[in-house]
């Protein structure tokens, strides 16, 4: 079994799984509260803290995928700035490949759950540079 430690690590074991995977896409900004102390502000600059807002989402066959770096040109195209992308899979049934109208309501759950504030260490979740991140 391979670690998921990189994004091409990810879609190695998507390659493994053994139903079709369709790869849910949540890009999100990380900004301080309208609210915040000084505390809270020097906390979000050194890379910590801050509230999550979802920007924009897509789904995509695994097919489709080949790299990080792919990955963020084709979200700069859309000009929404994101500092953190969440992922999710959404398996196939049958050998049957899920298809795009099938990821509307995964996406919306999992904005749902940024919106409100909820649990995120479901997901997993990477930086702008590619680094895995971790939820705590």
């Amino acid at each position: 079994m391979i670690e998921i430690t990189d994004f091409e690590s990810l879609l190695a074991v998507g390659k493994q799984q053994s139903e079709p995977q369709r790869f849910l896409f949540v890009f999100l900004q990380a900004s301080l509260p309208d609210d915040h102390n000084d505390a809270k502000k020097q906390r979000f600059h050194s890379g910590q803290g801050g509230e999550l807002k979802a920007v924009m989402c897509v789904d995509k066959d695994l097919a489709e995928l080949t790299d990080f770096a792919t990955l963020v040109a084709e979200s700069e195209q859309m000009e929404k700035d994101w500092t953190i992308v969440l992922i999710a899979c959404l398996s196939g049934v049958n050998g049957f490949p899920p298809m795009p109208e099938d990821a509307g309501h995964p996406l919306k759950m999992m904005v749902q759950t940024v919106q409100s504030g909820g649990d995120l260490s479901k997901y997993l979740a990477f930086d702008k540079q590619g680094l895995l991140l971790r939820f705590s």
